[in-house]
């Protein structure tokens, strides 16, 4: 279980430079089962899905990068508990943001050679399962070791991006540390309409999916299945977002 730091460090130029970087890994087109006959009746029905290859941020954006975009855009308002020391690690992800400071960092990233956005629930689902359709969790069918629980001790903050293991398509974190937003609009019955090919999620809404287990509950990891949502306007302390980019 990691120490998370209570004190506001002073970050290295190694760790920052380190920080900074968004290594992405590709994730193969593919068919796969969306959904759960068990969960919840929001992940219901189980259905067929196609998607598309892309490439997916390996860790959640960070702490240093968000920092990097706030001084170059001066973008406003900043993140929720900003400067709360539990949250100034520059290898945390970034927390606090809601879904429109999410796409603003999308834009502000993206260039010329390549765009980057916010995954798809689809797109989400289909990368934390790592090519494995009966897989409970990322890892497996049960929660790893690597995990922490507040059962196993209080967390007060979310741990460091590279902790733990990566999945089988190299994604660390994913369904577990924090809430990662998503692009579609949230609909509790949408698997039932849902299209076969690459599905955005339903065409308006009130708030937006998002994926993930979160540093706050007692059970910090989520099932691959498992679908939550929040308004888009709202900053919360356990929500951060991870990008994506179509190849």
């Amino acid at each position: 279980m990691p120490q998370i730091d209570k004190a506001a460090p002073t970050p290295s130029l190694t760790d920052l430079s380190r920080a900074l970087k968004t290594p992405f890994v590709p994730i193969s087109a593919d068919w796969f089962l969306m959904g759960s006959t068990t969960g919840q009746a929001d992940e219901r029905p189980l259905h067929r899905v196609w998607v598309d290859a892309f490439e997916m941020a390996v860790y959640p954006v960070t702490r240093a990068q968000y920092k990097e975009f706030l001084q170059s855009s001066k973008h406003q308002p900043l993140p929720r508990d900003w400067h709360n020391p539990l949250f100034t690690s520059p290898d945390q992800p970034v927390v606090g943001v809601n879904w429109y400071d999410a796409c603003a960092y999308c834009r502000w990233y993206s260039t010329p050679k390549g765009t980057v956005r916010l995954p798809t629930e689809a797109e989400w689902e289909h990368a934390a399962r790592g090519g494995h359709q009966a897989r409970e969790y990322p890892w497996g069918d049960s929660i790893p070791d690597w995990v922490p629980m507040t059962g196993r001790g209080p967390l007060q903050a979310p741990w460091t991006v590279a902790h733990g293991e990566p999945n089988d398509f190299g994604l660390y974190g994913i369904a577990t540390n924090i809430h990662e937003w998503c692009a579609d609009w949230y609909s509790g019955d949408f698997y039932a309409t849902s299209p076969a090919f690459n599905p955005v999620g339903a065409s308006t809404g009130q708030r937006r999916a998002s994926r993930g287990g979160a540093w706050r509950h007692a059970q910090t990891i989520s099932r691959t299945a498992s679908r939550s949502r929040l308004g888009p306007s709202l900053r919360y302390t356990d929500y951060g977002f991870r990008i994506v980019r179509t190849v």
